[in-house]
């Protein structure tokens, strides 16, 4: 089931929205979210519906066995077991194909014994739900829960459960351990603000590129250097807006029930640099990967050299996480290397023009992208030397392209963050949500386009 879909907007989250606010108490609204959310989730397929539940379960009595514990070296043995046992079910389902065919490519053997593995809608972002809960229980930054329907809420929750923002426990335990509050006017105006504004990112934004690219790239060697520009700078703001449209999405729902759910956009594209541009640009996962893998390595705390290869471990594993695929390790790469020339070179850069910084950075972006959005090595050199003009190309780019890549230029320099919104909460703001989420429906024309992070 995804956000823009007629079975979610009409019948499943109106169901869900009103037997929630009919119901009083904390142990009947988690039960509520939790029912709601495995029903949302197996209706993609029931069969995984146990593999999250078991994920969930495994991580809820660690967590409490490890608060029982009083020596740190036995919390510490728990914590690992139970990271072990989350990476070993996402290591299987996303990487086992990849990692087998990868050794055998290198030993020289054509045919690897490969499986028929489905991967999860959503795993590797409640793995990493799991996984911080059980660190952050170690660490001492917070309780262990004794409720089991609030953790299973917690995990499982709906608006954020397929493609994040990750959220850590103690990011929404007050609201979670408030859950059977009454409605604030305030919250219910911002959650339906940013759900509306989410679907108009989605369905007019980003769809409409879309339509336009995927036919573009699927004969990427007919491109010229413009249609090849063209095409990197058309998949930046698609994925941009298909990505910030579902955060913004799923942080309306949690607001709609009661749960900030943190940002996880700051105007990435205006960033004056990559270490800004990581602040900015998928947050809950850049913080998570430096709160969770980067610090825990040392950070950079052993000079120099040694925080160039954290930061690149860290951005290969970052790179590794978003798909079985040596092009997303590459982008990991080749991240990591930018942040540790950033992190170099940052007192001379500091003093030339924020203009030309947030240019270069831009750009920077979007060749990296080009790796991102390529299905393989060979589309990702074509690409990048028809970018470079060195190699013709014949294929003509339409003028609608055109226009949505000037005017997203625009928009994404000059117009607010979502998150900068005021949502008006007076009666007569109920008649714009109204018309714009009407504007953007009409613009989905029966069409059930699934968000670009649901792959990852």
């Amino acid at each position: 089931m995804v956000f823009n879909s007629d079975v979610f907007l009409f019948v499943f989250f109106p169901c869900v929205f009103l037997l929630f606010w009919c119901l009083q108490s904390k142990r009947s609204r988690y039960i509520l979210l939790t029912v709601a959310s495995y029903v949302f989730y197996g209706y993609w397929d029931y069969r995984f519906c146990g593999l999250l539940l078991l994920s969930s379960l495994v991580s809820f009595f660690t967590g409490i066995i490890v608060d029982r514990q009083e020596d740190r070296k036995h919390k510490r043995m728990w914590m690992a077991a139970s990271i072990i046992f989350d990476l070993t079910l996402l290591g299987f389902f996303k990487y086992y194909n990849f990692f087998v065919s990868s050794l055998y490519g290198l030993a020289g053997h054509s045919h690897a014994p490969l499986l028929s593995i489905v991967l999860p809608v959503g795993i590797s972002f409640y793995t990493f739900h799991t996984i911080s809960y059980i660190v952050d229980v170690t660490d001492g930054r917070i309780r262990a829960t004794k409720n089991i329907w609030e953790y299973l809420t917690y995990v499982s929750l709906f608006s954020q459960l397929v493609a994040g923002p990750i959220v850590r426990f103690r990011q929404i335990e007050q609201d979670l351990e408030q859950i059977d509050h009454p409605p604030r006017q305030d919250q219910v105006a911002r959650g339906i603000g940013f759900f509306v504004v989410g679907l108009i990112k989605k369905v007019i934004i980003a769809d409409s590129i879309a339509s336009w690219i995927d036919p573009l790239l699927a004969s990427y060697g007919a491109l010229t250097t413009f249609g090849a520009w063209t095409a990197a700078l058309g998949y930046t703001f698609q994925l941009y807006y298909d990505f910030s449209g579902y955060s913004d999405m799923a942080i309306g729902l949690g607001h709609l029930f009661g749960i900030r759910i943190p940002q996880n956009f700051a105007a990435p594209y205006q960033a004056e640099g990559i270490r800004d541009f990581w602040r900015r640009w998928h947050i809950s996962l850049s913080s998570w990967l430096r709160d969770y893998l980067y610090i825990p390595l040392g950070g950079n705390r052993g000079g120099a050299a040694r925080t160039h290869i954290n930061l690149l471990v860290t951005m290969l594993l970052g790179g590794l996480w978003h798909g079985a695929s040596w092009t997303f390790v590459a982008w990991g790469a080749y991240h990591g290397l930018l942040l540790a020339f950033d992190r170099t070179f940052e007192r001379m850069t500091a003093s030339v023009s924020k203009w030309f910084r947030r240019a270069i950075t831009f750009l920077a972006v979007v060749v990296g992208w080009v790796l991102f959005r390529s299905t393989s090595f060979t589309m990702a050199i074509v690409w990048l030397k028809k970018m470079a003009g060195l190699e013709p190309g014949s294929g003509e780019i339409s003028w609608q392209l055109i226009l949505w890549v000037v005017v997203c230029l625009i928009t994404t320099n000059t117009l607010p963050e979502t998150w900068d919104i005021r949502f008006g909460t007076r009666r007569r703001w109920a008649v714009v949500y109204a018309l714009c989420f009407f504007g953007a429906y009409l613009f989905m024309n029966g069409r059930k386009t699934v968000f670009l992070y649901y792959q990852f």
